[in-house]
Order: structure tokens, then C-alpha cells, then sequence
């Protein structure tokens, strides 16, 4: 009797928010048929402009499915609004309203609460290090006396300067605007070490002139668990986007994200796969 009452919660579940009196995120969604959703155009493979300039990545795709729930949800058929992005404004355009979603590389934190909310985590990653090889470092306590170019007011950042706090390395830290800049000084020799998260690090390191001169060590330097930007205060909304995390989660749909993101060879990690548990909430 349990099993046949959980069956018929999980069959109902599109409908619960819509049961409700919407208000909020959910009704101006509602009402307007349409969520914006804010996404980065330089953060592959999670949100990138592809070949057509469409939005594309894992956390793109990730969001392509929370608004396919969202229309089942609230009984609507809804069009998306892409919103580009940066560093600098992502959070800004879901505080300000002109998003209900961003979709990239975002770490969730503290401080960033005070901003925006989080929905569950979609993500895990690391901060690491993209080494020149001429540098000799083969770890971080190798970079003492050295320059490493971190993107400014990131987590990256603080994971950075914590570390190297921590392990008593001194090193000069300088900050950048974007992964551009960063990977340009570190190819031009200005900077010996560029920090950032591990897998977009990766994909960086394929797209230099010679990738044979670079290295990723490695370092673990902070822990990164990516989640998507949501609005403060409107826990509804945020329920309703946490119940399409955990349908994708549960569903064969994630594996098939994750393979079109990362290559069909590629494996997630035990600690994605634990994430991808954690966020398989019963209905």
C-alpha cells in the first residue's frame, strides 16, 4: 500500500504546484509563458555559444529540462529567453529580476547567498592549477616567488589565497577579468600559473597554441559545488526547480547530458555520482 501511495504522489507531482495558488517566480512565469534564464558564453563545457550561437553545455541542458518540468508543473507551454551572461553580472541579472535562472559554472557559497538562492547542487569540481612546465612547479608549494593569475572575486580566488596562506607559499596573486585574459598571460609567460576550476581548466589547456608546454597539477585547492542562481526568498520556485533536478537525476537523462557535455568515453566522478544521489529526493 506504501509503494502503490508513492506511485501516485510521483505521478502527481507536476500538478502539486500547480494546485497551489501561485505567486511569485511561479506566477510571473505563469503568466508571462516565458523564463529567462541567464547563461555564460565562455564557460565550456557547462554554458558556451556553440557553432549556431545557441546556449549549449551541461548546465545548459540541465536548465533545458528544468523548464520542460516547469511547463508540466504549471500546465503552460513556456518559451525561454536566453540571457548572456559574465562573471561580473551573472548574479546581478537573477537579483535583479532580469533572469529566474542562471545556468553556468556558478559555486554556490555563503556569501553569495546573500545575493541570490541556490537550487541543489548540479556540479562538483575542484580549484586547481594549469602550470607552465618551464616553471618546474609540480605542486603549489613549487610556485613560491611566483605569478598566478586567478579571475578576480571568484571562489577560485579565495580557495587560492586560503591555500596558499595555509601551506605558507608566498606567491603573487594577479587577479583577471576573464579565463581569456587569464590563459593569454599564462601563454604569454607574464603569469606562471593561471587558478580556476579543474575542469574548465582542462578544456582551456586543449585550446592553447601548444597544450605540450602546460600541465594541470595536482592540487586541490577548494572545493566547487556548482549549483544553479535563483532568486532570494521565493522558496516555491525553488522547490519547483529542485523537483526537475531530481526527475533528471533519477532518469536516464543525466547520463546523456553528462556523455554530450564531456564526450561519451568520459566517467563522472564518485563524488558527482553521490551528488547526483543526494539530489534524487523522493517525491
Amino acid at each position: 500500500m506504501r509503494r502503490f501511495a508513492a506511485v501516485l504522489l510521483c505521478l502527481a507531482a507536476p500538478a502539486l504546484v500547480h494546485a497551489q495558488a501561485l505567486s511569485g517566480t511561479l506566477k510571473k512565469i505563469h503568466d508571462s509563458k516565458t523564463v529567462a534564464i541567464a547563461y555564460r558564453t565562455d564557460a565550456l563545457p557547462f554554458s558556451y555559444a556553440g557553432a549556431d550561437k545557441q546556449p549549449a553545455g551541461y548546465t545548459v541542458e540541465l536548465c533545458k529540462r528544468v523548464a520542460a518540468s516547469l511547463e508540466q508543473q504549471l500546465k503552460v507551454q513556456l518559451k525561454i529567453k536566453w540571457v548572456a551572461a559574465t562573471t561580473q553580472n551573472r548574479l546581478e541579472l537573477v537579483r535583479k529580476g532580469q533572469a529566474q535562472m542562471e545556468c553556468g559554472s556558478t559555486t554556490a557559497t555563503f556569501s553569495r547567498m546573500e545575493i541570490v538562492d541556490f537550487s541543489s547542487p548540479v556540479f562538483v569540481d575542484t580549484t586547481g592549477l594549469l602550470v607552465r612546465k618551464a616553471s618546474g612547479a609540480r605542486s603549489l608549494s613549487g610556485l613560491a616567488g611566483k605569478k598566478i593569475a586567478v579571475i578576480s572575486g571568484t571562489s577560485n580566488q579565495q580557495a587560492l589565497e586560503a591555500s596558499l596562506k595555509k601551506e605558507l607559499v608566498s606567491a603573487t596573486v594577479t587577479p583577471v577579468k576573464d579565463r581569456e585574459e587569464g590563459i593569454a598571460a599564462l601563454e604569454a609567460g607574464s603569469v606562471d600559473a593561471f587558478a580556476g576550476d579543474k575542469i574548465l581548466l582542462l578544456g582551456l589547456a586543449l585550446k592553447v597554441k601548444d597544450p605540450s608546454q602546460f600541465e594541470l597539477l595536482a592540487d586541490d585547492l577548494g572545493f566547487e559545488p556548482y549549483a544553479i542562481a535563483l532568486p532570494r526568498n521565493d522558496s516555491s520556485f525553488r522547490l519547483a526547480v529542485n523537483r526537475a533536478l531530481a526527475q533528471v537525476f533519477q532518469s536516464d537523462a543525466i547520463a546523456e547530458i553528462f556523455h554530450g557535455a564531456f564526450g561519451p568515453d568520459a566517467k563522472p566522478s564518485p563524488a558527482l555520482l553521490v551528488m547526483f544521489g543526494l539530489g534524487s529526493f523522493p517525491q
